[in-house]
């Protein structure tokens, strides 16, 4: 969770770096809309757990600021509208939470409910009524507006795409966001242009399926990083993309240009082909451990992240024991992991169910496994060097294949800077 504030305003970012990217541009509407004491949480719901937090915290805020406007966006809200109306607070739906008249009446006295009648709740079930023509966060019909975090970190989070076009059993991101838009090439370079104007030096393309990018358009995402290169930027980084849509074109950015970080997230979600199939994901296990192995081989200090679910409907012992051994099998060092909680209304909610207790469990494992395969990986970058991006508080940063530093001496904000890698520390490496 991350906070963003101005005068009089607060917006509270739930989940992932799409949502900061989105939570700045909320935060304008808002100010543009003269909006005073007024709370939003631009909420998650990749998980019940996520859901839960946003639920958690809109109740205190309801508590402890009885006089404050509390209005609820984002994923969340777009699945739990009734809910979190029946609570008290106020819902915007995904595609209107960057527009300025989402927050005009929070100007006037509170009132409780929807905002507009445009975002009034459906009769039955509990979500807000279908997308009209799926506009994108500004408003526009045709594309996606692009988002751009605010100035508070020394890297800026760039949401280039929203939504998603594939039918994953077990997510609910198509009922929140809609189906797969892009921005343009030409506004992703504008934005890009903002944040390296005001100093920030790498650029973390984002989005809900960020290797679809551009197949509402006919470019591709490759195209969009290579526009992004002929800018002065130092750093371009990529968020989770999708393993089978990773084209030679791109292929050869991740492994070939030095500004393009030596950092690859995929979208793997589990290592045995059964539970693939049933996920309704498109690779196999042999098609991410061909995709690691081709990546280290052509650019070795490269680092491989990954998400991963754990106790997937149906998934026996071996089918886990599968998604254990993929950790070592793709190098994964980066792990982001979870153990699986049913979303209603999706496919994998009607499977049979291993139970919480079990997936939080081999969540554990997952995670432990993963610990030392990165504690093993930082041990042996001591001794080396690399370059560290300072953040705000001249201390911390990261290095390019995402290693998270702590410097024994301060450094100007906002930096890049050589440094030595001396011990490690945790998760993270000392740096001098």
């Amino acid at each position: 969770m991350s906070v963003a504030t101005a005068d009089r305003q607060e917006v509270v970012n739930f989940g992932c770096r799409l949502n900061i990217a989105e939570g700045e541009a909320v935060r304008a509407a808002a100010v543009q809309a003269g909006a005073h004491d007024t709370i939003i949480f631009n909420s998650c719901a990749v998980t019940d757990e996520a859901v839960r937090q946003a639920r958690q915290a809109v109740r205190r805020a309801l508590r402890e600021r009885p006089d404050a406007d509390v209005v609820v966006t984002g994923c969340a809200a777009e699945l739990e509208a009734k809910r979190f109306t029946a609570m008290g607070a106020r819902v915007v739906r995904n595609d209107a939470k960057g527009l300025a008249e989402s927050y005009k009446n929070a100007v006037s006295p509170r009132r409780r409910g929807p905002i507009s009648d445009a975002l009034e709740i459906a009769p039955e079930g509990d979500g807000l009524p279908p997308s009209r023509g799926n506009p994108g966060l500004l408003g526009s019909p045709l594309a996606y507006i692009p988002a751009l975090s605010g100035a508070d970190h020394a890297r800026a989070f760039l949401g280039v795409q929203t939504g998603c076009s594939h039918s994953c059993t077990f997510c609910a991101t198509v009922m929140a966001r809609g189906t797969a838009r892009s921005a343009t090439v030409e506004t992703v370079v504008d934005a890009a242009r903002i944040a390296l104007d005001r100093g920030q030096r790498e650029i973390i393309l984002t989005g809900v399926d960020l290797a679809s990018y551009g197949d509402d358009s006919g470019t591709t995402l490759a195209t969009l990083v290579e526009a992004l290169l002929a800018l002065p930027v130092e750093r371009v980084r990529l968020s989770s993309l999708d393993p089978n849509r990773i084209d030679d074109a791109l292929f050869a950015l991740l492994t070939q240009e030095a500004r393009v970080m030596p950092h690859v997230h995929l979208s793997l979600q589990a290592g045995d082909d059964m539970v693939l199939t049933r996920m309704k994901r498109r690779h196999r296990r042999a098609d991410a451990v061909r995709l690691t192995e081709r990546l280290k081989a052509a650019r070795p200090d490269i680092a491989i992240g990954a998400d991963l679910i754990a106790g997937f409907p149906t998934e026996d012992d071996k089918m886990f024991a599968n998604s254990m051994a993929l950790i070592d099998d793709c190098d994964i060092v980066f792990g982001h992991i979870f153990p699986y909680s049913p979303r209603a209304g999706t496919p994998a909610a009607r499977m049979p169910q291993v139970g919480r207790a079990i997936a939080r469990e081999r969540a554990a494992m997952l995670r432990e496994a993963n610990a030392q395969r990165r504690a093993a990986w930082l041990d042996a970058q001591v001794g080396s060097s690399a370059s560290m991006l300072v953040e705000r508080d001249g201390l911390t940063g990261h290095a390019e294949n995402f290693a998270a530093l702590t410097r024994t001496t301060p450094a100007e904000p906002g930096t890049i800077v050589p440094v030595r890698l001396i011990s490690r520390n945790g998760d993270r490496l000392l740096a001098a």
